[in-house]
């Protein structure tokens, strides 16, 4: 285990997650379904970023159209673990969407208007994530109580959108 230097961060502030301390050890489960990726990963070990695990979660997380990746905010990977967290459950996150070069951001929002021309996915600020059934109602629900970011239902696709801008919320 490859440990990042000088990223401890045991605890987010109270104020960033909902209120959640956040463990020193943060495991994520993802499958990327347009690649067929998994990764399941203890990102975080001991108060510290593995590098491994991190590199591991950007390349699923990648612009898989241009096989492009960049770093992702750690917040939102601590979002995603403790959205997992207050579900109570390790369940696989099914990801739609992670990063986006701004060339494929691009293409999809002039084919599509619901696709933000200045995405936090660019920035490495914002995932899509599918669930079935109730278990995505419940998710969005819990992903609203954390007041940490933009939330996005897209009950049609099956999917939330995550990220860490500001606060706000949406359903299409």
């Amino acid at each position: 285990m490859t440990v990042v230097p000088g990223a401890a961060m045991a605890h987010a502030p109270a104020s960033d997650l909902g209120g959640l301390p956040l463990p020193a050890e943060r495991r994520l489960n993802l499958l990327c379904l347009q690649t067929g990726d998994r990764v399941s990963a203890a990102y975080v070990a001991e108060g510290r970023y593995v590098s491994g695990a991190i590199r591991e979660i950007e390349h699923l997380l990648r612009d898989w159209r241009r096989n492009e990746a960049r770093p992702i905010d750690r917040r939102l990977l601590d979002l995603l673990f403790v959205l997992q967290q207050k579900l109570g459950t390790a369940t696989t996150f099914e990801v739609v969407s992670g990063y986006r070069s701004p060339e494929t951001n691009a293409e999809l929002a002039a084919r599509n208007s619901e696709v933000a021309k200045q995405s936090q996915h660019m920035a490495g600020k914002a995932v899509d994530i599918a669930m079935k059934g109730p278990a995505l109602m419940a998710l969005h629900a819990e992903a609203l109580s954390l007041k940490a970011g933009g939330v996005g239902l897209y009950s049609k696709s099956s999917f939330i959108h995550l990220d860490t801008g500001t606060v706000r919320h949406w359903e299409r």
